[in-house]
């Protein structure tokens, strides 16, 4: 089984496409690639932790959407979310879902808004949320989309960078 993390696809949100400068001609367009990036990267007993901004659709239409994504499927809300309940959400396909950051290996923090961090601090802040922006500070690793090429990304290959062995890998 591996992990990845992956924040912001925004399925059903068709002005993300102009806001961000996203290279879809449509939202069916950008749903689709969406999905099949995921399922290209992601395998059926993987998991992935979707760090918010998830689906601008019902629940009807959210639910078609996780089923057709591989894997084990974890939300933390993000703000786009919150419009919905946790049960919402279980009963589209989430395993679990979390309404505040997580600590992940007694290291990483996985949230939605970058969190403060400083190099005084032993942590790393995976996070999404501010889309095609990037913190300058190697403590935050920003997983929206926009910084993954539209996939999901290997935890691995983001705790390596924090233990040297790939430390010029990109995702």
């Amino acid at each position: 089984m591996k992990t990845f993390v992956y924040s912001d696809p925004h399925f059903g949100h068709d002005a993300i496409i102009k806001y961000e400068s996203r290279p879809f001609d449509n939202v069916n367009h950008m749903d689709k690639e969406l999905i099949d990036n995921w399922n290209e990267h992601v395998g059926k007993n993987d998991l992935v932790y979707v760090l918010g901004d998830f689906s601008f659709y019902n629940l009807a239409k959210t639910e078609e959407i996780v089923r057709s994504l591989n894997g084990r499927k974890r939300l933390l809300l993000g703000n786009h979310d919150r419009g919905h309940s946790l049960t919402w959400w279980k009963k589209a396909g989430f395993e679990d879902v979390y309404e505040h950051p997580i600590c992940y290996g007694g290291f990483y923090w996985f949230s939605h808004e970058p969190m403060y961090v400083n190099s005084h601090m032993p942590y790393v802040n995976v996070h999404g949320h501010i889309h095609g922006q990037k913190y300058e500070s190697e403590q935050y690793v920003n997983v929206s989309v926009e910084h993954t090429e539209y996939k999901p990304v290997l935890f691995e290959i983001i705790s390596a960078r924090f233990q040297k062995e790939h430390e010029n890998e990109t995702f």
